[in-house]
């Protein structure tokens, strides 16, 4: 299936192909903060319509994480990354997408405070 995205202006859009049946919920300073809930795709399902240029971006912790955010919203749409086995992954956050029922979701709690 495939979900459009954006930031609460909308000057960050998206789009990502994959099948959402569920969610991390993450306890990490940051994404329990925000109250992220992240859906983990390959890098390449993740079609951008914002250029890269035009995106905020932070890191914190180990800095692996590319959190991508509007900088005239401020809203934070999605992260980039790589799995632990090298592969480039987008960490969608699932609460800017389009048309997604949030509580038909399956949320996975991790504890990410740990890491």
């Amino acid at each position: 299936m495939r979900y459009h995205g954006s930031c609460h202006c909308g000057r960050i859009a998206f789009d990502v192909e994959g099948e959402l049946d569920k969610a991390i919920e993450c306890n990490c300073s940051h994404c329990s903060r925000k109250g992220y809930l992240l859906w983990f795709v390959p890098r390449g399902q993740l079609t951008l319509a914002t250029p890269e240029q035009d995106m905020a971006t932070y890191t914190f912790n180990k800095h692996v994480i590319e959190h991508r955010f509007c900088p005239t919203c401020g809203c934070a749409p999605f992260g980039l990354g790589q799995a632990p086995d090298g592969q480039a992954m987008a960490a969608i956050n699932v609460r800017c997408l389009e048309g997604v029922a949030l509580d038909g979701l399956e949320r996975v709690a991790v504890d990410g405070r740990s890491y």
